[in-house]
């Protein structure tokens, strides 16, 4: 980067910090750390946006778009109506019972070992979930500086830590509106200058066109495959129980809308994401059909990964990859021609040529992928990179080399705020529930709000290592963003069991809850492991849910309606 972008960088990460860490500097209460307890709607909207929108979100996605289209979006379609019905029975019980952990309702609603077991499942997939948004930035700061990997990861790690403990969750939920301010004012930049870039070679419908032909406008999949990863139905019955349970039971997310000045203002705030979270997946998506676009028109590198793979390649075997290569050339201009003949045939407003043109055009698109995928595969065995997702670099390369200095440290800046706020939010909660729900629980009930203050600072700090941990792994997980998503559907649908239950179904008790959550947890992680049965990840929300509350109601039968 320039040392304008390096400025633009460093004064808008230093900016949203200090203001977050100098507004709280004067809380005192533990309430105010934990959760804060006076934030509007307003602020409460954009800090559970921008605790899902995490670096991955305009990291990984746009490039999951540009490799397969359109389909992730399906993933939101349960979301509004799982914020709605949020809003709706969550938020007034977790008022009234003025909860600082919602794994407390459990306990209120059935025992201690419940609400430990809720506790301790949010530990691990959150934990793990954590390490997997600190990964993602470093893949910036690697690309962008050449930094070591494992060093990357380390400082990145270390920075969100120092800030974290900082502030605390109070200085988090007000810093998350000025850095969600700077990411949709950032993300719009870049949507406004790939299709600046993409209009010198044909209008924003005829691209679009393009996009159509090559299958990268498919919103929509009415397939009941359920080997599928993406279709309505999944979207719509499995992403409304992860979502359920993510913003309903999910301490990173709850603790967002808990910190509200009044029930009012928590559902306010949840209703603008209900209104707003599925356009700007759709836009992020957009952006990188766009970007997909743009490099049919211009010819891409041979990987997105960082050059020095591709020079390794050439080091190792120039004579074949240079074969590779001209293979890769040879189909791109072919296509590339084809995609000038079907433009051409919609501005004359050719039917039949349009048609015929477009058929040319998935041809020509199909070799040139598969060419430059043989190329990227030659790149990737010869470097030892069969591991690393390409697609995870895909945006970051298009904002390195297409933006103007100044914007570049601009989308940096983005990434990384996008990754502050994620991952503070994360760290955050998982300090919440390690102070409130075990140390203050089990271990040390009557301290001081100082003490327990210090107490969390000090589980943050742990966490934020474990977290450093797990994302010197990183690299070993499919795309990031389906990383996450898989983690959170692995467990998320045993927790929102227990919580639906204790909602609505007043006859299941504390133990028949217990053991049926246990089964339901270990069977969901048995058939994802053991491939018995191949399944796209969100049914695993819906089935370890089911489980849960089929589980429970038998066994509260055979325990002869005993509720303990």
């Amino acid at each position: 980067m320039s040392g304008i972008d390096i400025v633009v960088l460093g004064v808008t990460l230093f900016a949203i910090v200090f203001f977050g860490v100098w507004m709280t500097r004067n809380d005192q209460k533990l309430d105010e750390f934990l959760k804060g307890n006076s934030n509007s709607w307003g602020t409460i909207g954009l800090s559970v946006m921008a605790t899902q929108a995490s670096a991955i979100t305009f990291l990984s996605t746009p490039g999951l778009a540009y490799d397969s289209g359109m389909a992730f979006v399906q993933n939101y379609f349960g979301m509004p109506l799982a914020l709605i019905l949020i809003a709706i029975v969550f938020v007034p019980m977790y008022y009234k019972l003025e909860l600082c952990s919602v794994y407390e309702f459990l306990e209120h609603r059935f025992d201690s070992k419940t609400r430990t077991l809720g506790s301790v499942i949010f530990l691990i997939q959150r934990g793990f979930s954590a390490g997997i948004t600190i990964y993602a930035p470093s893949i910036i700061l690697t690309s962008v500086l050449g930094w070591d990997m494992n060093t990357t990861v380390i400082g990145v790690g270390l920075a969100v830590v120092i800030y974290t403990v900082t502030g605390g969750s109070h200085a988090v939920s007000l810093t998350h509106k000025y850095q969600m301010t700077v990411i949709l004012s950032g993300m719009a930049v870049a949507f406004g200058i790939v299709i600046y870039k993409i209009s010198g070679h044909a209008g924003f419908r005829e691209n679009l066109s393009i996009a159509g032909a090559l299958g990268h406008l498919n919103v929509v999949d009415f397939s009941f495959d359920l080997d599928k990863r993406y279709t309505l139905w999944s979207g719509l019955l499995g992403g409304f129980f992860l979502s359920l349970s993510y913003f309903g039971t999910d301490q990173s997310q709850a603790q967002r809308y808990m910190s509200g000045q009044s029930i009012r203002d928590s559902r306010l705030g949840l209703m603008f994401n209900a209104l707003l979270k599925v356009p700007m997946q759709f836009m992020i998506l957009l952006l990188g059909v766009l970007v997909f676009v743009f490099y049919q028109w211009e010819k891409p590198p041979a990987t997105f990964l960082p050059e020095s793979m591709t020079e390794a390649a050439v080091a190792a075997d120039a004579e074949t990859y240079q074969n590779y290569e001209n293979a890769f050339i040879g189909n791109f201009k072919s296509q590339k021609s084809a995609m000038q003949e079907f433009v051409g045939a919609l501005r004359a407003g050719d039917e039949a040529l349009a048609l015929s043109s477009k058929e040319k055009l998935k041809v020509a698109g199909e070799e040139s992928r598969q060419s430059r995928a043989n190329l990227k595969t030659h790149i990737a065995t010869v470097t030892g990179a069969e591991s690393m997702k390409e697609t995870d670099y895909v945006f970051i390369h298009f904002v390195l080399n297409e933006l103007p200095i100044g914007l570049i440290g601009l989308l940096v800046a983005v990434i990384l705020s996008a990754a502050m706020s994620s991952t503070a939010s994360e760290l955050s909660a998982l300090a919440t529930i390690s102070t409130v729900d075990f140390y203050q629980s089990h271990f040390s009930k009557n301290q001081s709000d100082a003490h327990y203050k210090t107490v969390s600072r000090v589980f943050t700090a742990v966490w934020g290592g474990l977290a450093i941990l797990f994302a010197l792994f990183a690299s070993m997980v499919e795309s990031l963003i389906e990383a996450v998503n898989i983690v959170g559907s692995l467990f998320y649908g045993t927790v929102l069991g227990l919580f639906l239950a204790a909602f609505f179904i007043r006859r299941i008790g504390a133990h028949a809850a217990f053991i049926a959550a246990i089964i339901a947890q270990l069977s969901v992680l048995f058939i994802y492991f053991s491939d018995i049965v191949t399944i796209g990840y969100l049914w695993y929300n819906l089935i370890a849910c089911g489980l849960v509350i089929v589980l429970s109601l038998m066994l509260q039968t055979v325990m002869g309606g005993r509720k303990f």
